[in-house]
């Protein structure tokens, strides 16, 4: 596979954050473009990689095998005007990390013909340990599905999905996922200094946890339900708090916070057309 001519529409967080993986990765920087309408974001990104920049979307589109739309959802259609032609004229991949923005919509706005990459990422890309959700329409080759799955795959795991429906499940597990790591988390240390601990230590104490217990389940060939069986000595301390949070209906508490937020990525699909 010879190596694709990558242009970003958009040079924000992610947008480097991918860059970075795919030049750490052996993507050469010559062969990625970037446009941006704020030098200070472009700048910042040469820190990153010495890619080429543009201040105009369609001179970055222009020959690229793959354009990537990292841009807010409120300016899609602007951006994809802006690129029309460019994909007109070398039919690239393009791949959309903008949350809401259905392919029905893109390909209004692109022509029917257009290959659409839908991408759902998470902020943890921002250091290399993503979860990204992929939906490919029709009109992807294979050969545009393995651009996509290692441009993703360098800022973390990339999981493909045959629904487009499915991204808004993505959205509320992964997409959401870590803010609710972070909610947990707070709890746990404002719990700990309520138990009497100063602030500092039990923020070190609960983000050490969490580091731990997330290696352990990725290193451990079993599933979560038995490793903290493995924690939960019967009569202890361990077994109490458990019992606790199933009492509280911790479960159907989760259930309900991510079918919100799934309801919530149906409505702002609708919402931005």
């Amino acid at each position: 596979m010879d190596t694709p001519l990558i242009a970003f529409i958009g040079a924000g967080n992610m947008a480097s954050s991918i860059i970075g993986g795919l030049v750490d990765s052996g993507h050469p920087a010559q062969r990625i473009h970037a446009a941006d309408p704020f030098p200070q974001s472009l700048d910042r990104l040469l820190d990153v990689a010495p890619v080429k920049v543009f201040a105009d979307n369609a001179a970055a589109a222009e020959g690229a095998d793959v354009v990537i739309l990292a841009i807010k959802p409120q300016v899609m259609a602007e951006a994809c005007a802006s690129i029309a032609g460019a994909v007109a004229a070398s039919s690239p991949v393009v791949i959309s990390i903008a949350a809401g923005i259905t392919v029905a919509s893109m390909l209004e706005r692109l022509g029917a013909d257009t290959a659409i990459v839908r991408c759902m990422p998470n902020t943890p890309a921002l250091l290399g340990c993503g979860a990204s959700g992929l939906y490919a329409n029709p009109n992807t080759t294979s050969e545009q599905r393995a651009h996509a799955q290692r441009i993703l795959a360098a800022v973390g795991i990339a999981r493909w999905v045959e629904n487009e429906a499915d991204l808004d499940a993505i959205t509320a597990l992964s997409g959401s996922g870590p803010a609710y790591f972070f909610l947990f988390m707070e709890a746990m240390v404002d719990a700990g200094v309520e138990l009497g601990l100063s602030r500092d230590l039990a923020t070190e104490l609960t983000l050490q946890t969490g580091l731990g217990a997330a290696r352990m389940a990725l290193e451990n060939d079993v599933d979560l339900a038995e490793l903290r069986r493995r924690v939960t000595s019967p009569g202890g301390t361990t077994e109490r708090a458990v019992a606790s949070f199933e009492a509280s209906g911790q479960r159907d508490i989760v259930m309900q916070a991510m079918q919100a937020a799934a309801d919530r990525a149906v409505a702002m699909a609708r919402e931005m057309g």
